[in-house]
C-alpha cells in the first residue's frame, strides 16, 4: 500500500471517528427515557417508543463501530495493516477506504 493510500485511509477514519461519535451524541438524546406522563397521546406514545428502539440500535451499533475505528487508526503503521487477518492475502484498497476497519478480503468474509 502507498503512502498516498494510507494517507486516504487515515483521512477516511479520521471523519468516521468524528461522525460516529457526533451520532453516539445525538443518538444518546433519542434515547432518553419518555415519561409516561407525556401527553402525547396513546399512537403517538407507541411511535415514540418504537423510534426510540431503532435509535437505541443505531447507538449500539455506533458504540460498537467507534473502538473499531479508532482501534484501526492506532495500527495502520503496521506492517500487517491492509493484509486479511484469515488468508493474509491484500485487502483491496477500495474495501479499506469503503471500510476501513476491514480486517478480513471480501472472500473470507463471504466464507465466514
Amino acid at each position: 500500500m502507498s503512502p498516498e493510500e494510507k494517507d486516504q485511509i487515515t483521512q477516511k477514519l479520521l471523519q468516521e471517528i468524528e461522525a460516529t461519535k457526533k451520532d453516539i451524541e445525538r443518538l444518546e438524546e433519542l434515547t432518553r427515557p419518555i415519561a409516561p406522563d407525556n401527553a402525547i397521546g396513546r399512537l403517538s406514545r407507541m411511535e415514540a417508543l418504537n423510534s426510540k428502539s431503532l435509535n437505541e440500535a443505531a447507538l449500539e451499533d455506533a458504540l460498537i463501530k467507534l473502538p473499531k475505528l479508532e482501534n484501526t487508526l492506532a495500527r495502520i503503521d503496521q506492517p500487517d495493516f491492509g493484509k486479511c487477518k484469515k488468508c493474509a492475502a491484500e485487502i483491496p484498497f477500495k474495501r479499506l477506504l469503503f471500510m476501513p476497519e476491514s480486517s478480513l478480503c471480501v472472500a473470507c468474509t463471504r466464507h465466514r
